[in-house]
């Protein structure tokens, strides 16, 4: 089983669904590449107790979700037909570098000293 990670804004949460007696899943969708022309949407699952980890987030919050791609088989009256899933297993909130810089001590100021534009010409080497 492979897993991934990306990050992205969270656009869409729903809520949880009951499949069947012993199965729960939740989708939810990100949107990554918000700087290109092309935004992409992703949408993604979590499934059983998983289900709760989207509660701490709203939409619109950036997250970082780790996932993994889960591929499976299934045969019907139409013949062999195959599925992919993103299967998330973990949600971690991104902090934006505004909060970062907010929450941080601020940036120590140094005076500079000026020269006088008299004094500028005469220290020119050429």
């Amino acid at each position: 089983m492979a897993s991934f990670e990306t990050t992205g804004i969270l656009k869409v949460k729903k809520d949880t669904q009951q499949v069947s007696e012993k199965f729960s899943k939740r989708e939810f969708v990100i949107t990554t590449d918000m700087t290109t022309q092309y935004p992409q949407y992703i949408s993604l699952q979590l499934t059983q107790d998983k289900c709760a980890l989207l509660d701490a987030y709203q939409e619109g919050d950036e997250v970082k979700v780790s996932f993994n791609l889960r591929g499976r088989e299934w045969s019907g009256p139409e013949g062999v037909r195959y599925f992919n899933s993103l299967e998330a297993w973990r949600l971690e909130k991104v902090s934006s570098p505004a909060s970062a810089t907010q929450s941080s001590s601020p940036a120590p100021t140094s005076s500079i000293d000026v020269m006088p534009s008299s004094q500028i010409a005469d220290d020119l080497p050429f």
